[in-house]
Formats: C-alpha cells, sequence, structure tokens
C-alpha cells in the first residue's frame, strides 16, 4: 500500500484524498504512519464496514467481470492475468463508463 501511495503522490502534485474499503492492509501501521509523514498532502476517507453500494470500484468489477470476461476458461492464472489486463485497459480507455459507476455508487 505505501508504494501504491508513493507513486499516487510522485504522479499527482496536489493533495490527495483516497477513498478506501475497511481493508487491514489500508488501516495497517505502516500506512498509517506513512501518511502522518505526508504533512497533510494526503488524506484518507474509509467507507462503512460493508457498503459495496457505496463503492464505486464494486460496480466496475462487477462489470468487468459480467461484460469484459464472461464465459472465459483460461489454461492458467497467466491467461486469465493477460485477457483481465487487456479487458482494464479497454475500460480506461471508456471514461464514461467509469463515470457511470461513481453516478451509480451516488444514488445511494
Amino acid at each position: 500500500m505505501v508504494e501504491f501511495l508513493t507513486h499516487l503522490l510522485w504522479h499527482v502534485p496536489a493533495d490527495v484524498l483516497v477513498i478506501w474499503d475497511g481493508s487491514t492492509t489500508h488501516r495497517s501501521k505502516i500506512v498509517r504512519e506513512f501518511v502522518a509523514g505526508q504533512n497533510g498532502r494526503l488524506t484518507l476517507e474509509f467507507l462503512p464496514g460493508y457498503a459495496p453500494e457505496l463503492n464505486p470500484v464494486e460496480y466496475l468489477w462487477g462489470y468487468w467481470k459480467h461484460h469484459e470476461l464472461p464465459n472465459l476458461c483460461p489454461k492458467d492464472f497467466w491467461q486469465l492475468s493477460e485477457h483481465a489486463r487487456k479487458a482494464l485497459r479497454r475500460m480506461r480507455r471508456r471514461p464514461r463508463l467509469v463515470t457511470a459507476f461513481w453516478k451509480q455508487a451516488e444514488l445511494f
């Protein structure tokens, strides 16, 4: 998580707000210490304990499973990984689609 946050801060020059679920990796001591060392540049907010309808990434994963990778029967992990990455790249090129997941979450 710290590596991801470091990378994110390197690419985004402004203050950053990260909205995460309650995963133990997101709430770990090392992450808290890293955030504290950013002098307010990085803020973490957490979703409620169980509220998938408030988490836009849940809509993204649902779309991904049901529209990008349906009926995929990979021979091994590497084939699954290759198909999954290509599907996510296709989705990334469709910003209106990704925006729709945020709008869906706002309804709740």
